[in-house]
């Protein structure tokens, strides 16, 4: 038997209508589950493009319904299309995006955003943070813990043994403090610990070479520091096809590489091959994780 699949259609705004609907649509979808689309009530209609707090709030009921379907059991995984945190935020709405929130649905201590490629795989040690704002958000505390949650998760994932990398926050990892403190003081001491934990993971490294390295086959996973050093590279190499999985929930939920693109919204052009691979991922986790 096929897994549901909810397909949440994000800002109703935005693109995510248009490919929640072509991928519910897709051969390949429908021989791998039975997708489900969670959308804003037929009777409200929304300006393709326009932000509104209207359109804030549908797409946050549509994820609170799968969300809530889901800890039911009624379907088997969620793939989210893209929401607009300038729409939550009018909407009054307190959470940047569907990480944060889906760690308040489910009660989840600690969430992680990854992105899941075939060259590629990242988890991001923070997430929509200014640039400014993230040494002081990498402590041992939080990197510590993300360690452990990525060595818990992966397996789950389909890697009994992941090898992790963790990427420097400064040039040359800091170069022995020339170029930085944090990997001295925060993520070397981490990486330290964890491995007395036995935890296959090494680092820091150079930002500028780990992806690489790992695209060659030498880890499984890289800890990016900050969002766009994790980012950036699995664009640049799987922009389209990257799957955005969110690790340390109850549930199984994945998602596109990409925004609410308001520019192309309500012409029919919109690419649904991310929203297709996140749906295709979801269906294959939630049939793994069934058997």
């Amino acid at each position: 038997m096929k897994p549901r699949v909810a397909i949440t259609a994000g800002d109703p705004a935005g693109i995510g209508p248009e490919i929640a609907r072509k991928a519910a649509e897709d051969p390949r979808v429908l021989a791998a589950c039975e997708p489900v689309i969670y959308g804003a009530p037929s009777e409200l209609t929304f300006e393709p493009g326009r932000l509104s707090a209207d359109a804030g709030r549908a797409a946050y009921d549509a994820i609170h319904a799968a969300v809530d379907d889901a800890k039911r059991g009624d379907v088997a995984a969620i793939a989210t299309a893209p929401v607009n945190k300038m729409a939550f935020a009018q909407a009054g709405l307190p959470w940047k995006g569907h990480t944060d929130l889906l760690g308040y649905l489910t009660e989840s201590p600690r969430v992680a955003m990854m992105f899941w490629s075939e060259p590629l795989k990242v988890v991001l040690a923070t997430v929509h943070l200014p640039l400014a704002d993230v040494p002081a958000a990498l402590t041992r505390e939080s990197v510590d813990g993300l360690i452990d949650l990525v060595a818990d998760e992966l397996p789950h994932l389909g890697m009994m043994h992941p090898r992790i990398a963790m990427a420097g926050l400064n040039p040359h990892a800091g170069e022995d403090g020339l170029m930085g403190n944090e990997e001295r003081q925060v993520l070397r001491p981490a990486v330290e610990a964890a491995q007395q934990r036995r935890i296959d993971i090494d680092g820091p490294f150079p930002g500028d070479t780990v992806f690489v390295r790992a695209s060659r086959g030498e880890f499984d996973v890289v800890i990016a520091c900050y969002h766009d050093q994790g980012l950036i590279p699995v664009k640049l190499l799987a922009f389209g096809r990257a799957v955005n999985v969110t690790l340390g929930l109850p549930i199984i939920r994945t998602s596109v590489d990409h925004g609410t693109a308001f520019d192309i919204a309500g012409k029919g052009i919109a690419d649904p091959s991310s929203m297709i691979e996140a749906t295709l991922l979801a269906a294959r986790l939630a049939s793994a994780h069934r058997g």
